[in-house]
């Protein structure tokens, strides 16, 4: 499980936190292909933990674990109510969002235009840290707009360490907040990995992952040379066979040949529990959608978990009908390259 100064653990892989897409289902989905990497919710905002719906927001299976939550904030009082609340709910990890470029963020004063307060960014850090007793670690960027990144991650770094941070997440990119969209913050910033490896070599002993542009586990476990952790967001998310070899890759674990079937039947469970709820079958499928990229049957695989999945009386029984039509011996023994 995860240790609290994250000194003695072996690399980490994590899937990084994506607004609309690692929920509750994809992260259940995931755990299913991996039993060890690090899965991160949606980043959610600390206010509304203290003033909504609890359950909604926070809850979570248990097959999840090891699961880290994100929150966005830059109140001290108000996340370290959320802190608490979160450390009842179970997380393994409370993670603080300085790296988000969109405006809803940037107009509640969080995320990533926080590179530019790394004081404001210490004292919640601070706060939080003698709320709970789990890891509570920080996601930036290289730094924002027309900052110097040398200067802008060594002072957010220092300032946050400072005050007991237990790990750095570093998406590799700078964030322009003025004159780029949030989508185009994630690609056309250059990305600048040797900055993240000098930060890393700076820091010693301290944690340093590194995210941002990687798409296989090849560059993952190259980057890993260099750094503490890797994070995969987009390519895990559309592709997430890459989670496939991640155990034995990453972790260590003995080959292993994977039974789609039984990750269907597991999905299937989970799909029914959420019907009783009154939802839809396609809150479930659309994190399945690319399972298959490539193979024989996938088009039809993608329909049936798209389009049918999408119709009011679509049931569990709808998983087992798209699995039939994908070719598993192309897979070569239900594995995936990556």
């Amino acid at each position: 499980m995860y240790h609290k100064s994250l000194k003695n653990r072996e690399k980490i892989f994590a899937v990084a936190p994506m607004m609309d897409w690692s929920d509750r289902h994809c992260r259940y989905f995931h755990r299913q292909l991996s039993r060890h990497a690090l899965l991160y919710t949606e980043m959610v905002v600390a206010d509304a933990i203290v003033r909504g719906d609890r359950e909604r927001l926070l809850g979570f299976d248990e097959a999840e674990h090891p699961v880290a939550l994100q929150l966005g904030g830059s109140n001290p009082d108000t996340l370290v109510e959320a802190t608490r609340i979160a450390t009842q709910f179970g997380y393994d990890e409370i993670n603080l969002n300085v790296g988000c470029p969109s405006d809803r963020v940037q107009s509640g004063t969080f995320g990533a235009c926080l590179m530019r307060t790394p004081h404001l960014v210490a004292d919640c850090i601070g706060a939080m840290q003698k709320a709970t007793h789990l890891p509570v670690t920080v996601k930036c960027r290289l730094g924002v707009d027309d900052q110097d990144t040398e200067t802008a991650l060594d002072n957010l770094a220092d300032a946050v360490l400072d005050q007991g941070c237990d790990a750095l997440w570093v998406h590799a990119r700078k964030a322009w907040l003025n004159g780029l969209s949030p989508k185009e913050n994630r690609t056309v910033p250059p990305l600048d990995y040797d900055r993240v490896f000098r930060l890393k070599e700076r820091l010693g002993d301290v944690f340093v992952g590194i995210n941002g542009g990687i798409e296989t586990l090849d560059q993952a476990t190259e980057l890993a040379r260099n750094v503490d952790g890797t994070m995969l967001g987009r390519a895990a998310y559309h592709t997430p066979s890459i989670l496939l070899d991640v155990d034995e890759r990453i972790y260590g674990d003995p080959p292993r040949n994977i039974d789609f079937s039984t990750v269907f039947d597991a999905m299937k469970s989970h799909s029914a529990r959420h019907l009783e709820q009154g939802r839809r079958m396609n809150h479930i499928t659309r994190h399945m959608i690319g399972l298959f990229h490539g193979l024989p049957g996938a088009r039809r695989y993608r329909q049936i978990m798209s389009v049918e999945a999408a119709k009011p009386d679509a049931s569990p029984d709808l998983l087992d009908a798209a699995l039939v039509e994908v070719d598993l011996s192309a897979a070569g023994e239900g594995r995936s390259a990556t």
